[in-house]
């Protein structure tokens, strides 16, 4: 007799991490911001790779975006590369 599901169901990757997880895995790093901040260079020179544009914000505008970034986790960057990314994709 199959037991009764309780909570989500998990995709077949979210079942994986999580049996990743169980085996104990997954460890701490050490300078955790500096990881990721690496991290997010990688993943912003990856969109980045198609082509390079500079643009001029108002001091407010790019103030709010790098606030917003940092609420997301990710640098400014790759957020205004995501929001171009999406404006583009819309049809």
């Amino acid at each position: 007799m199959n037991k009764p599901q309780i909570g989500p169901t998990l995709s077949t990757d979210e079942q994986e991490l999580l049996a990743s997880y169980d085996r104990d895995e997954w460890r701490s790093i050490n300078h955790l911001q500096e990881a990721r901040e690496q991290y997010q260079t990688y993943a912003s020179t990856a969109l980045e790779a198609d082509g390079i544009i500079s643009i001029v914000l108002p001091a407010k505008d790019l103030g709010v975006v790098r606030q917003k970034a940092a609420e997301a986790g990710v640098s400014h960057q790759a957020l205004i590369a995501r929001i171009v990314h999406q404006f583009a994709i819309e049809q």
